[in-house]
Parts: C-alpha cells; sequence; structure tokens
C-alpha cells in the first residue's frame, strides 16, 4: 500500500514537471516575441497586409505641391491600407532635421488615430552618411571606405551616419550595399566595397555594427538593410538590372559570404537584388530567399523588395502573366515587405489571394511577425519619432573631421613618377579638367537627391577642388579654366595657353554624378573630351597630376603614360577636396589601396583574383606566334604608393604541415623604410598549388594597416585556419583539400601543408 502510494505520487510529480515544463515551452522566452505575438493575434488581415506595404512619401504629396503632403492621401494610406512602411525623400530634395521631423510627425498623427497605433518603420537611402539630410556629414562613397582599408575607421564613420540619420526622425537606412561587381562598367559599383569578398565582408560588418551597434534600439542607431540579395553586382553587360549567369558553386563562394558575415553580425532587413540570376528573378526564387537566406543563413529579420520589383515580374522579367501571379509568387519566394511604391496593388491583391486561399496565413504572420519585431527593436512603440533638438553633434566639428580622415586614408596614390609628389606651396599651378569645381563630382549619386545633381546647391559651404587649392595657397600662384566638361569640349587651346605659365598641371578627370540605371555606359573608356584635353597638355612636357574622381574605373591608358602622378578620389565626399589638396601638398601621406583591379583595355577585364587560364604565362607561349599579355592592368587590386617606403622581411609560420583542427600563428616584420611617417597596409594572401576545382592564382584572406614612424618596425601577427583554405565543390561544399598552400605578404612567401589524412571529409 504504501509503494503503491509512493509510485502515485512520483507519477504525479513527474507529470505536473512535464506539464510545467511544455507550458514553459509554448511562452516564447524572449520578451519581444511575446509582444510580437500578442500584437499579431489581435490584427485583422488588412491590418496584417498593411504592415507589408510601403509607399514612396512622393505618393502622398499634394498635386502640384512638392513636398507638402495630401492630407486625404495620407489618410487613405494610414486608415484604408494600413501602410507599415513609407520611404524616400519629399520633393525637392533633402530637408533639414526639422522638416523631417515635422513630416513624421504629420504621419504619426494619423498612425495614433489607428485602433492599435502601430508605427511606420521609415526608410531612407543613407548611402554615404544621413545623405537625404541638408546639414548631414558626407562621407566617401563605399568604393572609397573599402580603399582605407581600416574596418574599424569604416565603423566610426557610420555611427555617426546613424547618428545623423536618427537626428532626421528615421530608423531605418538602405545600407551597406554588399554586391560583388564582377564587371568594372557596372554603375553601381561605387556603391559597393570592390571585386574581393574578404575586403567586402571586413567593411559590411563594420557598416553593420556601426549602424546598429550593440542595441538597435538607442536613440543614435539605426536598422540596416543589406542589399542586393543577391548577385545584382554581375551581370553579364555591366549595365543596371541587367540578367547575370552565375553557377550556384560560385555564388556561394564569392557572393555569400558577405550576406552570411553581415547576418552573422545582426542585419535587421535584407533588400532583394532587382536582377535575375541564370534566368530566375531573385524577387521569384523561393530558393534563394526561402532556403537559403532564411534558411541556411538563418536569417531572423525581414525582406524587403527593391523599388517596383514585384510589378517587374509581371512587366520587365515577364514571369508572372498578371500582377496577381507576380505579388503571389513573390510573397511565396519569401518576400516580407512590398516596396510597392506608388500604388496600392500588392495591397489589393495579396488581400484577394490570401482570401481565396492561395496564400496561406502561415506566410502571411511570418512575414509580419519580422516586420512586428524589429520596430519593437527598434522602440519605436516608445518612441516613434525622434527629436532633433537631442541630436546637438549633428554636423559637428568632430564629425566633419571624421569625414576628412576617410577622405585623406582612401584617396590612393597610384603613379608617382620621379617623386613629383607632394609640390612646394610656391608653386605654379594651372588646374583644369571638367571636375575641377563642382561639388557633384565629388559626391556623386544619393548625394541630396537621387542622381546628387544638386550637390553645388546643397553643400555650397564646402569646397571644390579648386576652391580647396585656393584655400590652401592662395589665388596668386593658381590659375584655372576646365578646357572641357565630361562629354564635350569646352576650350582646349586655352587649358595648352595658361599651362605654358605653370610649373605644374593639376589634371581633374572623371565621372558625371549618377546612380543605377541612367549610369550605364557603352563604352568604359573614359569620354573624348577628356582624352583629347590629356593629350593636348601632355606635348607640353610639363608635369601632370592626373586627379580623377570616378566611381568606377574609367580606362585611361591611351595617355596613363604621359601623366607623372595620378591620385584616385573615388567619390570622397564631401571633404574629399581638402583631403586631396593636404596629400598634393604633403600634409598628408597618402595610404588609400585600390579595391578593384584598374584595367589597362576594354577587353581585358579580369579580377586580381583570376584563374591561372585567364592569363597565359610567358612560358606557355609558342615561337611561331605573337601573344598579347592577357593580364596586365593598369594598375592592381590592393596596390597604392605611399611618399614613404616599407621593407619586409623576417615572415615567420608556427607550423608548416597542419591538419583539420590547426590554427596557422603568422608574424611579419614591417619597417618604414624611408623618412616620412606614413601607413601602410599589411595584406596576406592564400595560393592553393592545386586543387579539384581550378583554383585562384591568389586571394586575400587577411589585412591590416598599420603607422610607422621613419625607421620604426612592428610585427604584424595573423591567424588562419581550416576555413580558410576552404573552395566550394562541385556539390556546393565548402571542403578543404590536402596539398600544398603558400602564404604571401609583400613579396615574402612560405609554403604550408594540409596533410592528407587529417583533411576534411
Amino acid at each position: 500500500m504504501r509503494i503503491s502510494t509512493i509510485i502515485t505520487m512520483l507519477l504525479s510529480v513527474a507529470l505536473l514537471s512535464s506539464c510545467s515544463f511544455k507550458k514553459q515551452e509554448d511562452v516564447p522566452s524572449d520578451p519581444i516575441d511575446a509582444k510580437v505575438s500578442k500584437l499579431l493575434s489581435s490584427m485583422t488581415l488588412e491590418e496584417k497586409i498593411g504592415q507589408m506595404t510601403q509607399i514612396t512619401i512622393t505618393a502622398l504629396e499634394k498635386e502640384g505641391q512638392p513636398g507638402i503632403l495630401d492630407k486625404n492621401k495620407l489618410r487613405e494610406a494610414i486608415h484604408k491600407y494600413k501602410i507599415g512602411s513609407i520611404l524616400n525623400t519629399p520633393n525637392p530634395g533633402a530637408p533639414k532635421p526639422k522638416r523631417w521631423n515635422a513630416i513624421l510627425n504629420e504621419i504619426l498623427a494619423e498612425t495614433n488615430q489607428t485602433d492599435k497605433k502601430i508605427p511606420i518603420i521609415y526608410g531612407i537611402d543613407a548611402i554615404h552618411g544621413a545623405s537625404y539630410t541638408d546639414g548631414a556629414v558626407l562621407f566617401p562613397q563605399q568604393i572609397g571606405l573599402a580603399a582605407t582599408w581600416d574596418a574599424e575607421l569604416v565603423e566610426k564613420c557610420t555611427a555617426i551616419a546613424a547618428y545623423e540619420t536618427r537626428a532626421s526622425s528615421i530608423p531605418w537606412v538602405f545600407s551597406p550595399d554588399l554586391d560583388l561587381p564582377r564587371h568594372p562598367a557596372w554603375s553601381r559599383l561605387w556603391e559597393s566595397f570592390g571585386e574581393d569578398t574578404y575586403l567586402s565582408s571586413q567593411m559590411a560588418v563594420a557598416m553593420v555594427k556601426g549602424f546598429q551597434g550593440n542595441d538597435v534600439g538607442a536613440s543614435d542607431k539605426v536598422a540596416a538593410c543589406l542589399k542586393h540579395y543577391i548577385g545584382y553586382g554581375s551581370t553579364t553587360t555591366g549595365k543596371d538590372r541587367t540578367p547575370s549567369i552565375i553557377p550556384e558553386r560560385v555564388l556561394r563562394q564569392y557572393d555569400l559570404p558577405i550576406y552570411e558575415n553581415s547576418i552573422n553580425a545582426g542585419a535587421k532587413s535584407v533588400m532583394i537584388s532587382s536582377g535575375e540570376i541564370n534566368g530566375t528573378p531573385v524577387h521569384a526564387s523561393k530558393k534563394m530567399i526561402t532556403e537559403i537566406l532564411k534558411g541556411e543563413l538563418d536569417f531572423k529579420g525581414f525582406v524587403v523588395t527593391d523599388w517596383q520589383d514585384i510589378i517587374y515580374l509581371h512587366t520587365r522579367h515577364k514571369v508572372a502573366s498578371t500582377m496577381r501571379e507576380a505579388v503571389k509568387k513573390s510573397v511565396m519566394a519569401g518576400i516580407d515587405m512590398s516596396m510597392v511604391p506608388e500604388n496600392y496593388s500588392f495591397f489589393e491583391e495579396l488581400f484577394s489571394l490570401v482570401s481565396d486561399g492561395e496564400v496561406p496565413m502561415s506566410r502571411i504572420d511570418d512575414a509580419v511577425s519580422r516586420i512586428l519585431r524589429v520596430k519593437f527593436e527598434l522602440d519605436l512603440f516608445r518612441t516613434p519619432i525622434t527629436n532633433p533638438e537631442d541630436y546637438p553633434d549633428f554636423g559637428s566639428p568632430s564629425s566633419i573631421a571624421m569625414s576628412y580622415i576617410a577622405a585623406s586614408e582612401s584617396i590612393t596614390l597610384l603613379k608617382n613618377t620621379d617623386k613629383i609628389l607632394p609640390i612646394a606651396k610656391e608653386s605654379k599651378v594651372l588646374i583644369t579638367g571638367p571636375t575641377a569645381n563642382s561639388m557633384q563630382y565629388l559626391n556623386g549619386g544619393w548625394s541630396y537627391t537621387w542622381q546628387g545633381e544638386k550637390s553645388d546647391e546643397y553643400a555650397n559651404d564646402k569646397l571644390t577642388i579648386l576652391e580647396a587649392f585656393k584655400n590652401k595657397v592662395g589665388e596668386q600662384n593658381l590659375v584655372y579654366t576646365p578646357g572641357v566638361s565630361i562629354f564635350k569640349e569646352v576650350d582646349i587651346a586655352k587649358s595648352v595657353s595658361l599651362a605654358s605659365n605653370a610649373d605644374y598641371i593639376v589634371l581633374c578627370l572623371g565621372e558625371h554624378n549618377y546612380t543605377e540605371t541612367p549610369g550605364d555606359i557603352n563604352d568604359l573608356m573614359i569620354t573624348e573630351p577628356q582624352i583629347k584635353l590629356a593629350q593636348a597638355l601632355a606635348k607640353l612636357n610639363k608635369p601632370i597630376i592626373l586627379i580623377l574622381n570616378e566611381g568606377r574605373p574609367r580606362i585611361i591608358s591611351q595617355f596613363e603614360n604621359d601623366m607623372n602622378a595620378v591620385l584616385q578620389c573615388y567619390l570622397p565626399g564631401n571633404e574629399g577636396a581638402r583631403a586631396l589638396v593636404d596629400i598634393v601638398y604633403g600634409d598628408i601621406n597618402p595610404s588609400g589601396k585600390l579595391p578593384y583591379n584598374y584595367p589597362r583595355y576594354t577587353n581585358s577585364l579580369q579580377k586580381y583574383n583570376r584563374k591561372y587560364t585567364e592569363s597565359l604565362g610567358d612560358e606557355e607561349q609558342n615561337d611561331d606566334a605573337d601573344y598579347q599579355k592577357s593580364y596586365n592592368p593598369q594598375y592592381e587590386f590592393g596596390y597604392g604608393l605611399s611618399y614613404t617606403t616599407f621593407g619586409y622581411k623576417n615572415l615567420k609560420l608556427d607550423k608548416i604541415f597542419i591538419n583539420k583542427e590547426d590554427a596557422i600563428q603568422i608574424t611579419v616584420d614591417v619597417q618604414n623604410t624611408g623618412v616620412r611617417t606614413g601607413k601602410e597596409v599589411v595584406q596576406l594572401y592564400l595560393k592553393d598549388m592545386y586543387a579539384s576545382i581550378t583554383p585562384e592564382v591568389k586571394a586575400l584572406k587577411r589585412f591590416k594597416k598599420i603607422e610607422l614612424q621613419p625607421g620604426e618596425m612592428k610585427t604584424v601577427s595573423f591567424t588562419i585556419g581550416i576555413d580558410d583554405l576552404k573552395f566550394v565543390n562541385e556539390n556546393n561544399e565548402w571542403i578543404a583539400e590536402s596539398g600544398e598552400f603558400e602564404i604571401m605578404i609583400g613579396p615574402l612567401s612560405k609554403k604550408i601543408v594540409l596533410e592528407k589524412e587529417l583533411q576534411e571529409p
């Protein structure tokens, strides 16, 4: 009897424990999960689909009154369609923080009249700073930040961008751009971090950290949006929004790791590519969005389309015969929010699809849960709008100084024949060329407006290159004439005439301001008028300093031999001219390095990490034929000169034979062998000597930027492991194969061996 009672009691305790454990499992452990679940359970279908709908602010403006919201349109958007997101800048361009605050408060007043008062999440293209806010600090564009090879500096700059975006009452930015361009003519190359996966990954993580910090809900942080997932920068034509052909193995080895690293850093949203891969638009690819992004990469944030891209499944890609089919394809592929952005077709079609049972409520609930989670994480329910008066450091001198530092560390000295640079301040200088006297060429697109055409208006207190020269040394030794515009000849003869009395010619060439499809080109060669100006000046036998302001590497081989010095500025932002002039006169020692190969010819566009078969070696050429070198870039990835020199010695590895458990400790001594303080980017490359998939000539695996005083030596340390030896095989698996690998730092190299019996299965 007593034994039976004890057994009964034990069973009861066990049952209670089991019930208690099961009950705990049903309750979300994360407080935000609980809030999301509670809110979601109370929402109507209309409210849910509204959260998935994003409208541009310009669609809510009054007819004929740019920048003024139409009360009726706003009410319709909030109360009838219950939209969850708004994007873009109002006409005619970037507002000041107080104006942004007024706009967001006007929207908030409407959402506060709704039943559940769910706040709007406002998104903006804060591309190189709070670039749609008048008075914000504009940094170098992403390609310039990559050229600094300094992730810590990039994180600091991005933190300022986050602060100033929040000062504008905006909590969400469509940045960073993680595209990996494979064609240098692509019009968005300058929005990327260049051609290398590892460099791009390091910079991307730095930007995510800078934007989001440790608490994305903090008043000085914003939610990042990784774009454009995936393969967008790999168009075969080099033109925007045209098809890409990318084997999955290649996509996984080169493109996907950039996103994976950024997702692991906590990125809250992802924007989908407007392009198509192997005939499938990414917006319609369940494999890419649901299986890989949300499944394999375990992305917990929400997925937003790019501009009108669900509509384009029907009208451009032609994979959906109706808008209804386009909406169904994209939502079932895993899209959570549609940047519609100018009508309510998405809302209406999706409501009908769910009502008819063609899209399950589970897919809607998943999408809305993801969106609501980010809104809670941003603390929008408690603080939907910030007050610009709480941001005293908006546009502050210290933030401007950080932009100057970034520009000075990004500008890349590509040529310096006979150490012509730096020049003396008393030298007589002719400044000529189309990019010398406008802020448009320093900032490029996404600057105050989409195409950046109003930079001179908004940044009229900043210095153009010409103005920076005048500010530096006065006007007495300077003379200026443009000679040409980007696309037209103006007066080349005048440039030639004025050069006769100059000690130096500062020739400012480059590109017009552009982004996206308006930036498509048919010729990677720099424009004909600029070539004519350069060639005319070269005949004078005067020292020429070529200054490049360009978003992509425009070919200059027709006249590069006649240039004595070449400085690549990329698109350095509002402080770029000051930094450039300080480099020309030697107050700053340049330290930028190229984040891409600079091609010499229009039909020779190989990347630095090319395959061996892309570049025929001299020893492979037949004696009875003439060959042109198949790999001969104007300047190579990772290249950049200094006003001092650096020596490398004592490359040491703590082991030569390794197995899959080992990490290799690598050290190298780097010494400043010149007479000036300078910064050097120590770059570690790896070469797989033989592999079952043809290996790369070399691949960047680590880098570190250091500063050295004259004569100073530092020991730089790196650690690499088995993952650095891996590649993706034919089965789309990451593997490391046994055999020899070569580690290269500067002019030094040593080999390691991955032992066969312990290799990865």
